[in-house]
């Protein structure tokens, strides 16, 4: 019983590391893609081609001095940063192994929790900074993911009808055969435009502006809490790629294209953020409310149909 409890410590140890390399590179990518859509080079100076880049980022920014607003919630502006990396590390724990690892039989309720609890850290970092600024920034990021996150929870209810698992080891199993990409096509665009809302990326940034704005919630946080809030970002996009991939790509994570159309989609993101102008903030809400949320809600009443049917039948 020892040997097995301290067995899965060390692969969710590995599983760890992997995702802060991954997460390492991914800033490097974004840098080099960046770059090139501006005609220009990106970091190419440290190390081969500028691979040791993020490795020369990560040791600057936690070698600064830590600061921390004399007006501030000290514990709540300290510990914010902490539990976002926790939250969106923690969801990676939803991985479908087909070793035995660690199977999660209702993995897609434990996603909708995570991400939810992952407001909860925005507001209180913009909160407990006790700055105007932050705050609405926190207030914008919160607004935003909310509003989002009503149609993901949808668009994935509709997906656990059809498929009759909130496991996704059964996404892999129903998608043998036909990807649900192709018959659920309007479905997997508004997924991937709700998953840029909810990490706050281009064109929904409001929470941030970094092309207009000095910064949003996490305006008052410098060295290690700001490189906490930046890493939680870009594993949330990581792990974001990844679902998408299992939901709509029937992807086995022990195949070579598993890994390359994660690659693809991290790189969707990044190059959203380099050509894409950003929305007015009211149009992003009207596009939450009045369009995805009607489409997802007949999506999942055309789909539960589908389901009762099929249920009706085969008895």
């Amino acid at each position: 019983m020892f040997n097995e409890i301290f067995g899965l410590l060390i692969i969710f140890f590995l599983l760890i590391i992997f995702v802060m390399v991954g997460v390492a590179f991914l800033t490097l990518l974004e840098r080099k893609v960046l770059g090139y859509i501006h005609i220009r080079k990106g970091p190419n100076k440290v190390g081969f081609i500028g691979l040791l880049q993020p490795f020369s980022d990560a040791i600057s920014l936690f070698s600064k001095e830590q600061l921390f607003p004399y007006m501030s919630n000290y514990l709540c502006y300290f510990f914010a940063p902490i539990f976002s990396l926790f939250l969106s590390l923690l969801v990676w724990f939803v991985i479908p192994y087909f070793t035995g690892f660690i199977s999660f039989e209702l993995g897609l309720l434990f996603f909708l929790c995570c991400i939810s609890l992952g407001v909860y850290t925005v507001m209180i970092a913009g909160w407990s900074s006790n700055s105007k600024y932050s705050l609405l920034g926190g207030l914008r990021a919160v607004a935003q993911t909310i509003s989002y996150e009503v149609s993901l929870a949808l668009i994935l209810l509709t997906f656990v009808f059809l498929v009759g698992s909130y496991n996704l080891m059964k996404f892999y199993i129903f998608q043998i055969y036909l990807w649900l990409i192709f018959f659920t096509f309007p479905l997997c665009m508004i997924w991937m435009i709700s998953c840029l809302a909810e990490t706050n990326r281009t064109p929904f940034d409001f929470a941030e502006g970094e092309s207009e704005l000095v910064s949003g919630f996490n305006i008052e946080y410098s060295s290690g809490g700001f490189a906490l809030i930046f890493l939680a970002e870009y594993s949330s996009i990581m792990f974001m790629s990844m679902l998408f991939c299992i939901i709509f790509l029937g992807s086995d994570i022990n195949t070579l294209f598993f890994y390359f159309s994660l690659s693809f989609m991290s790189f969707l993101f990044i190059w959203i953020r380099g050509t894409m102008p950003r929305f007015r903030y009211d149009k992003l809400m009207y596009l939450a409310w009045k369009s995805f949320l009607p489409l997802s809600l007949n999506y999942l009443l055309f789909f539960l149909g589908i389901s009762i049917y099929l249920f009706l039948f085969l008895i």
